[in-house]
């Protein structure tokens, strides 16, 4: 007997705000919490390529307890990206890209907020741990490396010049299908997942996703690692294209305030491989917070 696809309830409503530098950036809010509470919030920052709509199972998991936001990185997604030559306001340097999620949490009046950092994504969150002290109620890391190297900048590019012009090239869904079909990477024996998943990345434009593979390319989170003083909570994958157990081990020990859960899985992306195990330690993190 075939399957019934059956209707759904509206999805969470898309929201935006715009930075002082005219960009915007597109975000989702979900919370479920009793309502005469006060709520905590935990902002999810997808990785590379992805989106937003990618964390739409870790709602359920997180918003009962929290005040979950989703937020489009630039050029990901339903945010914006600078077209090249904008100016100095549109820099991809890592104080801009800082300033925009302070800014982000300032305009929806978070002073405080755990941060849920996916892949590069945790790079980014590590820096804003150690700038924005006061901002950071948690870290949680996943499937993050520290510093992309030559190496892993070149898998990438899949034979093109580099890895921004292959995003260029390609544009997001020819890239987001090489991905796909590489080794230890999206890792889903699902093809309705996969199919699902290249058409939400493929959302965001080429130019946005180089623009900020460039930005990525250079960015390194190590120089930060010694002033974070939040709790911080490393989901390592055991079988990722990206990042391996070991340099996990090795940036637990150099944060006292880290605790570290090895995730087994087939790929970089636990986050939806492995969501419920992934989602169990982030509430236990969390829980042991209180």
């Amino acid at each position: 007997m075939s399957k019934e696809i059956v209707s759904r309830g509206p999805a969470s409503k898309r929201q935006y705000i715009t930075h002082k530098n005219g960009l915007k950036t597109a975000y989702i809010q979900d919370n479920f919490t009793d309502p005469w509470k006060k709520a905590e919030t935990i902002l999810i920052q997808h990785g590379f390529c992805r989106n937003a709509d990618h964390f739409y199972h870790w709602v359920p998991a997180l918003a009962r307890k929290y005040n979950v936001i989703r937020r489009d990185l630039r050029g990901h997604g339903y945010s914006d990206y600078p077209a090249p030559g904008s100016g100095y306001d549109y820099e991809y340097s890592l104080p801009t890209i800082l300033a925009e999620i302070k800014d982000t949490l300032d305009q929806l009046g978070i002073a405080k907020a755990h941060l849920l950092g996916e892949s590069t994504s945790g790079m980014l969150f590590e820096a804003f741990a150690a700038k924005y002290p006061d901002s950071v109620l948690s870290l949680t890391v996943c499937s993050s490396p520290t510093y992309l190297p030559a190496p892993g900048q070149q898998f990438l590019a899949f034979g093109e010049s580099s890895w921004p012009e292959a995003c260029r090239k390609l544009g997001a869904r020819g890239w987001a299908e090489r991905l796909a079909g590489a080794q230890g990477t999206v890792a889903s024996t699902d093809s309705d997942y996969v199919r699902w998943w290249i058409d939400t990345v493929a959302i965001s434009h080429g130019e946005g996703l180089a623009g900020y593979a460039e930005f990525l390319g250079s960015l390194d989170a190590r120089p930060f690692l010694s002033d974070i003083r939040a709790p911080v909570l490393i989901l390592a994958p055991s079988n990722s294209a990206m990042v391996n157990v070991q340099d996990m081990e090795e940036l637990a020990a150099s944060l006292p305030t880290a605790r570290l859960v090895v995730v087994d899985a087939l790929g970089h992306e636990i986050y939806s491989e492995a969501a419920e195990a992934c989602q169990k330690a982030v509430l236990e993190f969390l829980d042991s917070l209180q």
